[in-house]
């Protein structure tokens, strides 16, 4: 296991564990992060991502990045 943060880009990953408070894991869960779900990095831009999870596209910062772990 490794945060999101570490994943190489363009492979695909499967979300295993979502770490931080109740808040910060809701906020996670209402973007699509969720265990089991899988995730792809797209690009990294200045300490943020990009990252398709759900056929979506989302931007999130290299901190949230380091709460998901694929």
């Amino acid at each position: 296991m490794m945060p999101l943060a570490f994943a190489d880009p363009g492979l695909d990953h499967t979300v295993k564990k979502i770490n931080g408070n109740v808040q910060m894991r809701q906020h996670l869960a209402d973007m699509g992060f969720a265990e089991g779900t899988t995730v792809k990095v797209v690009s990294r831009l200045n300490g943020s991502l990009i990252v398709n999870v759900k056929n979506t596209r989302i931007a999130i910062g290299e901190s949230m990045a380091m709460r998901i772990m694929v």
